[in-house]
């Protein structure tokens, strides 16, 4: 039956080939009979016959193969580790042979999951207690991109790190007492940095992965401030020891009160010359400093991009950073730092995602909202569309101008089937695949909206589309456990996506993207009230999240410069002009 043009056109159709085809298509083109049993005098090729024996002959091993694990489900268990992995990945085996095997729609790898992500995570964490931790493989249809080997040694000399200096080490007792005391340490036997929990939990997870690469490339130990409910989000990282930083620190009842003003900063002691560049050497240092990179942050303040502000910095044995930013562009400006990055991230573009797969496990409660959610409305589509909309300007909160931006940019990119009029009707086409789209945003406006688009009227392929969302708190609540704990969630699931559209300048688009591996398109901020934009979205060219607020100095000509334009692989942004973002040079065209 020929299928009805679209009331719609589209546009361009470069996103097609990065959809994932679905394997029901590909039986579809097949008749069973041919497929399963032609006879000999049928007219099939010969070269077609065997290659059809063969597969065949493929199923039947796959079934005895998957029989066998049922049957000895306890040598699995074993040897896979214990904990739930193994279990789900029988339960893998048993669906697959229930559905047959290409069939795409189950959530799961039919073959054992790489828990340890190619070796990024350390291996002899007690798996109970943290089921996202080696769990979340299963789930992901993206390639991961593949640690490189300096990373992963690098990680493992950090971990001992952490557990030799950490919090409840004698280390760690004399580096406290010595900061209570008011006295800064010559030679301190261990240094540390202390991420304050600040903002929304996109700009927390930004400025704590901004932290940890800076702890790593110094040699300090990283210690999160377990406000804002940092402790009951995530599940510790590190093996053998704790990230959280202890409640009765000695500065923790002053972190509220820690601004641009506070005379500890790094940029006030440069003013008042407690530190100094020219002589670092000659004076005591002082017990800590406090980094304020914040978006409000002074010339003095980003000096912290610089060489020598680094030397200085690294007599310091506590460092308390506070910044609603992803810091990581400018530390690869940092001439000190440079070659050290280029070893462990080859691939510039993939920073994040490999610092995000490392700190970031939801905890059981989080991960338990994850797979429930996902198993029921996510997991037997062929394709799984996230679609993140967040509106800065409250008067777009409810706009008909956003929806038909969304629409034209899923539509134009081919992301989405169109819709066909609506006193049109196709008749269903068989085999054709299914699309769940997932929505995040703080109302529903915009999901009923979609939803009621797709169940009023059919699709112009005939094709099946399931909207989902799965909670709008209305308005962004700091600090509420249950909001936060959604939030993390639904980041968590888009970027189980296969496809992700997502709001330019929103942090909370930018972790999903980072987690899952995935360059999004972008839906541009709309400039004004009266016209969506045109283009409604673009392609970004790396997944990782902006530097929204950079330095503009050159640190050895010491005078103002354009630092999207001093190495190749850090650039502007294209959703913030003049934020700056790592890419890789060979894909970056701007």
């Amino acid at each position: 039956m020929q299928q009805r043009k679209p009331k719609v056109g589209c546009g361009a159709d470069s996103a097609a080939q990065e959809i994932p085809a679905s394997p029901r298509m590909a039986v579809a083109r097949h008749s069973w009979p041919e497929a399963e049993g032609a006879p000999d005098d049928s007219p099939v090729s010969r070269k077609k016959r065997m290659a059809l024996d063969q597969k065949r002959w493929s199923t039947v091993v796959n079934i005895v193969l998957v029989a066998f694990v049922m049957v000895v489900p306890p040598v699995v268990f074993v040897y896979g580790g214990g904990g739930v992995a193994p279990a789900v990945w029988i339960a893998a085996a048993k669906a697959q042979l229930r559905r047959g095997a290409g069939d795409g729609s189950f959530p799961y790898a039919i073959s054992p999951p790489d828990k340890l992500l190619g070796g990024l995570l350390p291996d002899g964490l007690d798996e109970g207690s943290c089921r996202s931790r080696y769990e979340s493989s299963m789930y992901r249809r993206n390639p991961a991109r593949k640690p490189p080997p300096r990373l992963v040694a690098k990680l493992r000399k950090h971990e001992e790190l952490q557990r030799r200096c950490g919090p409840n080490t004698d280390a760690y007792s004399r580096a406290v007492q010595q900061l209570r005391a008011g006295e800064g340490a010559e030679s301190p036997e261990c240094k540390y940095v202390v991420s304050i929990s600040y903002r929304g939990l996109g700009n927390r997870i930004l400025a704590a992965a901004s932290a940890f690469l800076y702890a790593v490339l110094t040699d300090r130990v990283l210690l999160v401030d377990p406000s804002n409910e940092m402790d009951e989000l995530f599940c510790e990282p590190f093996p053998g020891t704790t990230w959280l930083l202890p409640r009765d620190f000695p500065l923790a009842s002053s972190f509220t009160n820690f601004s641009i003003d506070t005379a500890e900063s790094y940029g006030n002691m440069l003013k008042n010359k407690v530190l100094r560049t020219d002589a670092p050497g000659t004076t005591r240092p002082p017990p800590f400093a406090y980094l304020h990179l914040d978006h409000d942050y002074g010339d003095e303040d980003k000096m912290f991009f610089c060489d020598d502000d680094q030397r200085v910095l690294s007599r310091v044995q506590w460092l308390v950073m506070r910044t609603d930013l992803y810091t990581v562009p400018g530390l690869f400006l940092v001439t000190a730092f440079q070659e050290e990055l280029d070893a462990l991230f080859p691939e510039r573009d993939a920073v994040f995602h490999h610092l995000a797969r490392y700190l970031f496990h939801p905890s059981n409660h989080v991960w338990g909202l994850v797979t429930r959610y996902y198993r029921a409305y996510l997991a037997q589509a062929d394709l799984r569309l996230g679609i993140q909309v967040r509106n800065f300007d409250p008067r777009l909160a409810q706009s008909p101008l956003v929806l038909q931006q969304i629409t034209s940019c899923v539509w134009t990119q081919k992301l989405l089937p169109e819709v066909l009029a609506a006193t049109e009707e196709l008749v269903p086409v068989t085999g054709a695949k299914s699309t769940a789209v997932l929505i995040t945003s703080l109302r529903s406006w915009y999901y009923e909206r979609i939803k009621g688009l797709y169940w009023d009227r059919a699709t112009a392929t005939g094709e099946d589309v399931g909207v989902h969302q799965p909670s709008h708190e209305g308005q962004q609540q700091f600090g509420k456990r249950s909001h936060d704990g959604r939030a993390w969630a639904e980041m968590y699931l888009l970027s189980l996506c296969d496809v992700l559209v997502t709001s330019g300048w929103s942090t909370f688009g930018y972790v999903a993207q980072g987690l899952g591996g995935v360059r999004p398109w972008v839906l541009h901020k709309p400039s004004n009230l009266t016209a969506a934009p045109d283009p409604p979205c673009f392609r970004d060219v790396s997944m990782e999240p902006c530097f929204h607020s950079p330095h503009v100095y050159d640190c050895k000509l010491k005078r103002g410069a354009d630092t999207g334009k001093m190495v190749p692989h850090v650039r502007h942004c294209e959703d913030i002009s003049w934020g700056l973002k790592l890419v890789d040079p060979e894909q970056y065209k701007g």
